[in-house]
């Protein structure tokens, strides 16, 4: 059955990303088709219809579309069980989708303003961060050494999604030269270099005009 991924055109989502890196992660064969939200391709009717929200990304699973990042993710793990991208131990479950939703929170509203992906892919920003941007941060590397706390490579031991998606948050500071405690650094740098994770960084965008 086709499978096609609706992305933004410039790959900088990082909802984006964390679909394309479950679908890459289970091997499921899948096309990419951009959609320009700007150009109103978003809100066309066909589209609307399929989807209900109008957003992207958008999973379109033979003749089911589904909208919402974590969702999608969700999907792809009922339905293509194997291999997992969520730990299969409830709690450890439980706790990798808390992290998935507080990554998505206002609790980093500030710093995701500040450090927007197009930060992380096109031009950097190497001024220090002020007022709630700051704020945020701190408590996003506070958060991320609680969860880390007594692991040593992954945060629930095997791989997850949820290491991929911190990483890629943890990546708003590192790409743009802030400083983060080194064992913290380590950790995402080396999440970064997963296949899938680099599968989407070297993926060709366009020219940023």
């Amino acid at each position: 059955m086709d499978v096609v991924l609706n992305v933004e055109p410039r790959w900088v989502s990082p909802y984006v990303f964390a679909c394309f890196v479950a679908l890459t992660e289970k091997g499921i064969g899948f096309r990419s088709h951009e959609l320009d939200a700007n150009a109103g391709q978003t809100r066309a009717a066909d589209y609307l219809a399929r989807t209900l929200t109008g957003r992207v990304p958008t999973l379109e699973h033979g003749d089911f579309a589904l909208a919402e990042s974590s969702a999608i993710v969700e999907y792809l793990e009922h339905v293509f069980p194997e291999p997992p991208v969520l730990p299969r131990e409830p709690r450890e479950r439980a706790r990798a989708r808390q992290l998935l939703s507080w990554l998505r929170s206002d609790d980093l509203a500030a710093l995701r303003e500040a450090r927007p992906t197009t930060t992380m892919f096109y031009d950097h920003v190497t001024a220090p961060l002020d007022g709630a941007a700051k704020l945020a941060a701190d408590k996003l590397v506070s958060v991320s050494e609680r969860f880390l706390l007594g692991q040593h490579h992954n945060l629930f031991g095997a791989w997850s999604i949820a290491d991929s998606e911190l990483a890629f948050m943890l990546h708003r500071l590192i790409l743009n030269q802030q400083p983060l405690p080194a064992r913290l650094r380590d950790y995402a740098v080396a999440q970064w270099q997963r296949p899938s994770v680099q599968q989407f960084v070297q993926k060709k965008r366009p020219t940023r005009k």
